[in-house]
């Protein structure tokens, strides 16, 4: 099998997997573990009543708390990549409040579905919620001040892509806070592999090593990546700090989105 055809596979694999929990709507679980005492749902136990409908609470699939990851302030521009059931949008539409705004991307139609009717329950109007990949990020150079991502970034087959994008349309002076699986620098992709499929985001999950060595290459500075708690035996949930350097120029403005800039 060629390598087109796996990754061919592979993405379809990960569609289906996120349209059937998005059917599910109500899935008290996570991508990364079917326990929902520890991720999904499990990891917003602080925020209080009315913060975010229900609805949206329990459709989380992710591996942390992104927007209290990324100390969002009044006034700020977020993206969320992979926004799923919108439930961290909301939440971030909360944080940087009327004078902010909130950028939700998605791959599927229907996570953008489920998102809106949260987003609408919630009665937030600072969230613009796209349609598109997050190795082509369909938004100009330099036009976010925050980027944040819940146990998505592990599912793409083209990661530097990602980053490229994330370091093209941070402000100079932006930041990431993101939550994903990352696994120990001890484990090789094949053992990541045997760990847990690539959907339930284990098998295409970073090492930490990957990590920094991939913001990096993007000119994304002060890394870090901190364990919060396991998701499978060399693997766990993991907060990923970076900012972009405030005297960084945007990426050229004319590069079409999709990473590989000039």
């Amino acid at each position: 099998m060629s390598d087109t055809t796996t990754s061919g596979s592979l993405q379809e694999e990960v569609r289906e997997y996120y349209r059937a929990k998005a059917a599910e709507a109500e899935t008290s679980g996570a991508c990364c573990s079917p326990d929902p005492r520890t991720f999904g749902p499990a990891a917003y136990d602080e925020i209080g009543p009315g913060t975010a409908p229900d609805a949206a609470l329990l459709a989380s699939l992710g591996c942390g708390n992104p927007s209290a990851v990324a100390e969002l302030r009044e006034g700020e521009t977020v993206l969320d990549l992979g926004s799923g059931g919108g439930l961290d949008v909301i939440l971030s539409a909360r944080r940087v409040g009327p004078d902010g705004r909130v950028f939700g991307l998605d791959f599927l139609e229907e996570m953008l579905a489920l998102a809106a009717r949260n987003v609408e329950d919630a009665e937030v109007e600072n969230v613009v919620l796209l349609k598109g990949t997050i190795e082509s990020i369909p938004l100009p150079a330099g036009t976010v001040d925050v980027i944040i991502s819940n146990c998505v970034i592990n599912l793409s087959l083209n990661k530097p892509a990602v980053f490229a994008e994330m370091a093209r349309v941070l402000a100079p002076g932006g930041r990431l806070g993101i939550s994903d699986v990352v696994a120990e620098d001890r484990l090789s992709p094949e053992e990541r592999a045997e760990r847990g499929g690539h959907s339930q985001c284990i098998a295409g999950a970073l090492s930490v090593s990957e990590y920094r060595e991939l913001l990096d290459a993007v000119g994304l500075k002060d890394a870090e990546v901190v364990f919060t708690q396991e998701a499978a035996d060399g693997l766990h949930a993991a907060i990923i700090r970076a900012r972009k350097p405030a005297g960084a120029l945007a990426a050229e403005a004319e590069c079409a989105p999709g990473g590989g800039c000039c």
